[in-house]
């Protein structure tokens, strides 16, 4: 794959809040756009607008799973552009919010949309903020200059991207959003008046997620390596596989149920999520919570 360098604003060098920068140099291959775009089963817009964007979140989140599962079969998780497109492409797997919505810029990138990795902190149960890059979001700016805030990374979450000048409630099928600033210049975002995480505006480098994504893979105060998650967005509700368990919601319809054996796992992985695995993820302690 050849690459060609785009302006970057160094990560030592602070960005004004809110600007609009390409967060790495790494631009996709034509044939890279393509083969992204059969993955997620759409067509190539015409024009980097705000309704293409719409599609492509939409039909992302419906293809492309959110999955911790390398964690559990002792794969690395790396975070370089090439590879996490060789991994939603090539191997037909998800990610955690690193690896997805990296791979998600990288499309957009490549359609001509700019792009801004963004770091946030999400909010435990407590109510407080979470570590320093805890979460990636994308800041996205269209060919007409508007800016969204698109994330297929968050799991159960907003369907659509979000305005991103709008403070006002955002109604999306996944609940009502709104974006709140904070007095230090930060980003708060709500789901049904609940905050979710606290972005701050700087643009990111992807190398600078590497400790957030180490932490999430190792500390056992993260709860990445002390469950298993495959999920994925459908057109009636969700999906998840947790461990054994399925989950299935189908608008206020849950169902759930433990699966029988390891060929049965093996199968739903295939054919719920598109995902053949060779050995099953395994978490310490059985089925996860």
């Amino acid at each position: 794959m050849t690459t060609r360098p785009t302006a970057s604003v160094p990560a030592e060098t602070p960005a004004p809040y809110g600007s609009l920068v390409p967060s790495d140099s790494f631009v996709p291959t034509p044939e890279d756009v393509r083969a992204y775009l059969r993955r997620i089963g759409a067509e190539r817009p015409d024009r980097a607008d705000p309704e293409a964007l719409r599609d492509l979140h939409l039909r992302h989140l419906r293809t492309v799973p959110f999955e911790n599962l390398s964690i559990h079969l002792g794969e690395d998780i790396v975070l370089e552009e090439k590879a996490l497109l060789d991994k939603v492409i090539g191997a037909h797997r998800g990610g955690f919010c690193y690896e997805v919505n990296t791979a998600f810029a990288v499309l957009l990138k490549g359609l001509g949309y700019r792009v801004s990795l963004l770091q946030a902190r999400v909010f435990g149960p407590e109510g407080k903020p979470g570590i320093p890059y805890d979460h990636m979001a994308l800041l996205v700016e269209t060919v007409d200059g508007e800016r969204w805030l698109a994330d297929v990374g968050f799991g159960d979450h907003s369907h659509f991207p979000l305005r991103y000048e709008d403070r006002a409630d955002q109604a999306d099928p996944g609940g009502v959003f709104r974006l709140v600033d904070t007095a230090e210049g930060d980003v708060d975002v709500l789901r049904d008046g609940k905050p979710q995480y606290r972005m701050e505006l700087r643009p990111r480098r992807l190398a600078d997620f590497t400790a957030g994504a180490w932490y999430h893979r190792t500390s056992p105060d993260s709860h990445f390596p002390r469950s298993l998650v495959c999920s994925l967005l459908t057109e009636e509700g969700r999906i998840t596989l947790s461990d054994r368990k399925l989950i299935t919601r189908a608008g206020d319809e849950r169902d759930e149920r433990v699966l029988d054996g390891e060929d049965e796992v093996r199968g739903a992985y295939r054919d719920l999520f598109g995902i053949e695995l060779d050995a099953l993820p395994v978490v310490r302690g059985g089925i996860s919570e």
